[in-house]
């Protein structure tokens, strides 16, 4: 059997799409009808007529993908493929930390699961997160920001304000060393340096650009520099370098692998489809509430 005509198959008379995250496995981005970050894929499925979206990357993401789609089938192909980062909070633990901050607002990464959004009052992406605070929150005076200790420490640093953290992170981003970064610099010391935000301060301070993953794919794609070293999840080195023939990308570190992302492989994704599994449920009351906050940021953007 071709399992690449036979996804394409299934996935034509199941009328789905299907998302990969940028940090997916090469071959599943490559049987993708989107590649992107969470939130991009997301709104884009929502546009779509498709009636299924399979979306191959962590839970929380397909859970976004259901809370912005609720009249949808959304199917995770991996079930076990959560994110560490947004299993350090769940919404008790949050209640409990607006009961102690009661004139609190709450300002939540994306990378959350949609209970612990349905608590929040703004959503944000580590590409406009800085803009949020200092647009949106800006007559806020005290912001609770979950559940990324380094995302908070960069939009801190970019905006001037302080937070009442969690104390979350990436493990695979907390990998990547400044030594890696200074090892890297002194093989290609021509190359530009981009730094994801769930990074550490101390290798963000190395970094010649501080950007989301999808930033990162726009800068690679319009700068005229020949070589970057990147500081990021080294999945998305498979989508740069397919539109960027032309150039080098180097990653900070082989280390920076997330397991959970590459749990989705191209036979769950055609189990998923042939056998319509695992759905996302989540009730309408969880659903509601998440996507104000949600919309709250997109209205932003709009």
């Amino acid at each position: 059997m071709d399992i690449v005509r036979e996804i394409g198959r299934l996935k034509r008379s199941r009328g789905a799409i299907i998302l990969a995250h940028n940090y997916q496995l090469p071959e599943v981005q490559d049987i993708a009808d989107y590649v992107g970050d969470s939130l991009g894929l997301s709104i884009q499925a929502a546009a779509t007529d498709a009636k299924v979206i399979v979306f191959c990357g962590v839970t929380f993401m397909a859970e976004t993908a259901k809370i912005l789609s609720p009249g949808k089938t959304v199917l995770v192909p991996d079930p076990d493929a959560g994110c560490p980062m947004a299993d350090m909070i769940d919404a008790e633990q949050l209640r409990a930390l607006k009961r102690e901050n009661p004139t609190a607002k709450v300002l939540c990464y994306v990378n959350t699961t949609a209970a612990v959004k349905a608590e929040c009052d703004l959503c944000c992406t580590s590409a406009n997160a800085v803009s949020m605070v200092k647009d949106v929150m800006k007559d806020d005076k005290d912001i609770i920001f979950v559940p990324d200790r380094h995302l908070a420490d960069h939009v801190a640093q970019e905006t001037g304000r302080e937070f009442i953290l969690w104390k979350g992170f990436c493990p695979t981003h907390a990998r990547i060393l400044p030594e890696d970064i200074l090892r890297q610099k002194a093989l290609h010391p021509e190359a530009v340096v981009m730094v994801h935000p769930e990074c550490s301060r101390g290798v963000r301070a190395l970094a010649d650009k501080v950007l989301s993953t999808e930033a990162m794919c726009g800068f690679a794609r319009e700068t005229q520099a020949r070589e970057m070293i990147v500081a990021t999840e080294v999945g998305v080195l498979h989508k740069m370098r397919s539109a960027n023939p032309d150039k080098v990308f180097y990653p900070a570190t082989e280390k920076a692998v997330c397991p959970n992302m590459k749990l989705t492989t191209l036979e769950k994704v055609l189990v998923s489809l042939d056998e319509m599994r695992t759905e996302v449920v989540l009730d309408q009351e969880t659903i509601y509430k998440a996507k104000q906050c949600i919309r709250r940021m997109l209205e932003y953007r709009a």
